[in-house]
């Protein structure tokens, strides 16, 4: 069947309007028309904006400082809660970025396009590079938490097992269609935000009746002495339970209203991620019989903070009923990430960057199969490797955040570079001051980040230049 293409002059770079092209028929022949709702090449458009931030909100999973309550409090001194308001102010600055940007490159890549289009193709394909870290790993961590409980609660298989089959069938929803994936995503992060509740609603009876452990100002202001230097130490780990919004933007070629129901979910899943943290910090806070001191002198009991603190201020029950649902979460937060590093393979397959063989698109579900596929083997590659190491869990949480926060650095640039430097905006706050100060909370947080994630991340960034230098110079010798 011929196939035409009518273009409105798109090029190789993102222009303030992208094209997609939708088909259609004329007679015998296909024809592909030009629209101004982003770059399709094939996908999907079936996500509105409760599922955008279905899949936004599950990456990041509502209880996700459940994990890392534990380390918090004793970085923090107790001030716990404080960690997180700070965190998601951090993250605010980033995300309001994101919102400007897919609104300019409706792309599928993320910052990889953001960045392409604001700073140019070198600082793209860093970009996309460091987040490819975040986007591969992150998943791996949530497949190992979801092993670990499951291997907790059914102790007779090895927490390897329980992780690879957490993997196959994540992965099998995934192939079956972002719009089936959401709907069982949907359901899951339904349960998860009932745990919750049932969790913040037993905290404060308990509270009412019994009263607080600690002082009720000692989320926020720490138990002794309020160090801001050890709150900023803590957002460099709280950074964590945040990582995972961003990937909304990677599904705007398959959002129902593109650019503009991606910028508002992105905006709305960090905000109403930020609440539910601060608000379960702040009640567990309260309840925790252990002090912060302790925790610091004995740093095997900060992983299982939460839990010891559940159990013994609330129950048995609930500390299962929390263990179960993080179980479960974890894998669907899993599924939403390697959702997520399968569109970013997708893009850079797309643009030349990666193997074009990952920018294929699967013609009955309309999803990036093999993109998919290869996201998948490597996260359960990393997660078994992790699962079957008593040190995997330590290792592998400890370097991705450094690639992510790399890359919403690129990502500020890109914001000046394509508003403030290329088209000329006078909107001074919106296009330079806040992605400055966006820039300069992520070198904080860099900073204070540990030496064991900065090693890692500058390997990685490593890497990603002598595939850089060696992609230049094969194009220097085509020319």
């Amino acid at each position: 069947m011929v196939r035409a293409r009518l273009r409105r002059g798109l090029s190789s770079r993102a222009a303030p309007r992208c094209v997609a092209y939708l088909p259609g028929h004329v007679g015998s022949a296909q024809i592909w028309f030009v629209t101004e709702q982003g770059e399709s090449s094939g996908l999907r458009r079936s996500l509105g904006v409760r599922d955008l931030m279905v899949y936004g909100l599950l990456f990041i999973a509502p209880m996700a400082p459940v994990g890392v309550f534990g380390v918090l409090d004793a970085k923090s001194h107790g001030a716990v809660a404080a960690v997180y308001l700070a965190a998601t102010v951090a993250m605010g600055f980033t995300a309001f970025s994101y919102a400007q940007m897919v609104r300019a490159v409706p792309q599928a890549g993320s910052v990889f396009a953001y960045a392409r289009a604001g700073l140019g193709e070198g600082p793209g394909f860093i970009a996309g590079w460091m987040v490819m870290l975040d986007y591969l790993l992150i998943p791996a961590v949530a497949y190992l938490f979801s092993g670990i409980a499951l291997h907790s609660l059914v102790p007779d298989v090895s927490r390897w097992v329980w992780t690879t089959f957490a993997v196959l069938v994540t992965t099998a929803l995934n192939l079956a269609g972002v719009r089936t994936a959401a709907v069982v995503g949907f359901a899951v992060l339904a349960m998860e935000i009932v745990v919750l509740a049932v969790f913040m609603v037993s905290a404060v009876v308990v509270l009412i009746r019994d009263g607080a452990e600690q002082d009720w100002w000692s989320p926020l202001t720490a138990v002794g002495d309020f160090s801001l230097t050890a709150v900023i130490s803590a957002v460099s780990v709280a950074v964590l339970s945040y990582l995972g919004f961003d990937a909304i933007a990677t599904f705007v070629e398959e959002a129902v209203g593109a650019s503009a129901a991606v910028a508002k979910a992105v905006l709305w899943c960090l905000a109403l991620a930020g609440v539910l943290f601060v608000a379960q910090t702040y009640l567990v806070a309260l309840l925790e019989p252990t002090t912060p001191q302790q925790l610091q002198a004995d740093p095997a009991a900060q992983g299982s903070a939460f839990y010891d603190t559940v159990e013994a201020s609330i129950g048995h029950w609930l500390h299962q009923l929390v263990a179960a649902s993080k179980a479960i979460g974890a894998a669907f937060a899993a599924l939403a990430g390697q959702a997520a590093a399968g569109r970013l393979l997708f893009a850079m397959g797309r643009e030349g960057r990666l193997p074009r063989a990952l920018a294929a698109v699967e013609s009955h579900r309309r999803v990036p199969q093999l993109a998919l596929l290869t996201a998948a083997v490597i996260t359960l590659g990393a997660a078994v490797w992790a699962a079957r190491r008593d040190d995997g869990l330590d290792k592998l949480t400890s370097v991705v955040n450094v690639g992510a926060l790399t890359a919403f650095a690129l990502l500020q640039a890109s914001v000046i570079g394509w508003y403030a430097v290329r088209h000329h905006s006078q909107e001074w706050l919106k296009h330079v001051v806040v992605p400055v100060l966006g820039i300069a909370v992520i070198v904080a947080v860099l900073i204070e980040a540990s030496h064991t994630a900065q090693v890692a991340g500058g390997i990685w960034l490593a890497v990603g230049l002598l595939v850089l230098l060696v992609q230049g110079t094969a194009v220097g010798r085509r020319r």
